[in-house]
């Protein structure tokens, strides 16, 4: 099965793209389609179309759009935390700054799942 793989970025620049500091106020997320093997199937990107950039809706409702397997991030709010939690998808933590670098540990199953929500978010 090929898993699709969310992960906040600064910039469209391929796997060279810097991860955003701030999961909802990304500009961009990267969505990542991966074999069984570890090999990258696509590479897109979409832009935040969220409130947070003057659009509608929150951040997770527009990813769920996306049917992701896995989010990949340095931390989020608790809320959307829930959100992804009740959908069944993972949340795992990034530890490094670039996509290539995290979606690399990600198929070497090197990352820790996420199980709680950052303290300092604005969205309880």
């Amino acid at each position: 099965m090929v898993e699709r793989v969310v992960v906040p970025v600064l910039e469209e620049s391929g796997k060279t793209s810097q991860l955003s500091p701030h999961f909802g106020r990304a500009p961009y997320f990267a969505i990542a389609e991966i074999t069984p093997n570890g090999e990258i199937e696509s590479l897109n990107f979409k832009s935040n179309r969220s409130e947070h950039f003057g659009g509608q809706g929150r951040p997770p409702d527009l990813l769920l759009q996306l049917k992701p397997h896995v989010i990949i991030t340095f931390g989020m709010g608790p809320r959307a935390m829930r959100r992804f939690q009740e959908a069944g998808i993972a949340v795992m933590q990034a530890q490094s700054e670039t996509l290539g670098d995290v979606l690399n540990a990600f198929t070497r199953n090197e990352l820790a799942e996420l199980t709680e929500g950052c303290r300092d978010a604005r969205h309880p």
